[in-house]
């Protein structure tokens, strides 16, 4: 019994800098992210056992995680916010004006989505799933997971050009 305390502790030594990244992507703050990790670490040591060694270790535990989030979030019904689509119309950055920006500025950003959003763009532009695998997550319909990444990416744009004409960078981007 404690070798397996030991090792479960050893796990979430080496696991949770970069799981708890997961979680701040999908939280609203540092609190709502240690929470996400802490459930998502009980189901993984509830899981175990279960994990048959085809496929990435890593990508197994990372599915997890993002799943966790997804139940947090569906639990607490933020996925269900949403802005009028007016907010992000007419605006438009070219991408290698977004590949100049830092990482952590964008993080930033996306981090200031309403929750629905910052969920169907997390999952969609970061994690790859698909908008029919988002709809069966978040039991929504595969358009208004469209709706809201386009939505999310419209005001993600508004605010880096904003911040673009604030700061006075990328003269030429506007």
């Amino acid at each position: 019994m404690q070798e397996d305390a030991h090792a479960q502790h050893e796990l979430f030594t080496r696991m949770s800098p970069m799981l708890m990244g997961i979680c701040m992507r999908y939280a609203q703050n540092l609190p709502e992210a240690e929470d996400i990790l802490q459930e998502g670490f009980i189901k993984i040591f509830q899981k175990i056992k279960k994990y048959n060694f085809q496929g990435s270790w890593e990508g197994w535990v990372r599915r997890i995680m993002i799943n966790t989030a997804i139940d947090y979030l569906r639990k607490q019904k933020a996925y269900r916010y949403q802005l009028s689509i007016e907010e992000g119309a007419g605006n438009h950055i070219e991408a290698q004006e977004i590949d100049q920006l830092e990482l952590e500025y964008l993080y930033q950003v996306i981090q200031e989505l309403p929750p629905g959003y910052r969920l169907v763009f997390n999952l969609y532009a970061i994690e790859g799933y698909s908008h029919k695998e988002i709809a069966q997550q978040l039991g929504i319909s595969e358009s208004t997971s469209r709706s809201q990444y386009t939505r999310a990416r419209a005001i993600l744009i508004k605010r880096i050009r904003e911040d673009c004409m604030e700061t006075n960078t990328f003269k030429n981007a506007i």
